[in-house]
């Protein structure tokens, strides 16, 4: 078993794909520590706020199997990979963390994920996990947060209801 820490994020009916998201999370995981929800605006494009969520999970699968499981997770919600890169997303959930593993591929799988660099995918994964250390970066978290140019800024926090 290994600690897999997650981003989730949709801006296409956000609540009822994170809420399910959750949901498929915990029928297939069993404990599921989930940070709160954030509105965030669009990042890379003009679209629909998104709202951004992490969730702490143990898992059973390697990081592959992991990484693919997702990836059905998002197209069961309808997610569309043949438009550009930023885009709308029914559901969008990133492998960022797993363990104190580092690895580059295939394909976009990457570990410790880039994305962890925006506020919405830190912000989020400090609060369910401040003390884990990011591999390659050997700061914490919180201590990647607490430097965060964004970390003063308001959150807008949103609750999903029957998550």
């Amino acid at each position: 078993m290994a600690k897999a820490y997650l981003s989730l994020g949709s801006n296409l009916e956000p609540e009822r794909h994170l809420r399910e998201a959750i949901r498929a999370l915990r029928a297939r995981f069993g404990e599921v520590v989930v940070s709160p929800v954030y509105r965030t605006r669009a990042v890379g494009f003009d679209g629909p706020d998104f709202l951004n969520a992490a969730a702490l999970i143990d898992s059973d699968l390697d990081p592959y199997a992991l990484d693919r499981w997702l990836h059905d997770l998002e197209d069961a919600h309808g997610r569309d990979r043949s438009g550009p890169r930023f885009g709308n997303r029914t559901l969008d959930v990133d492998l960022v963390l797993y363990g104190n593993l580092t690895l580059q591929g295939p394909g976009r799988l990457q570990i410790p994920r880039p994305e962890l660099q925006h506020a919405f995918v830190l912000r989020p994964l400090a609060e369910i996990a401040p003390d884990a250390v990011v591999p390659g970066v050997e700061r914490t978290l919180a201590e990647l947060w607490e430097a965060h140019p964004e970390r003063h800024e308001p959150a807008r926090v949103v609750t999903l209801p029957s998550a």
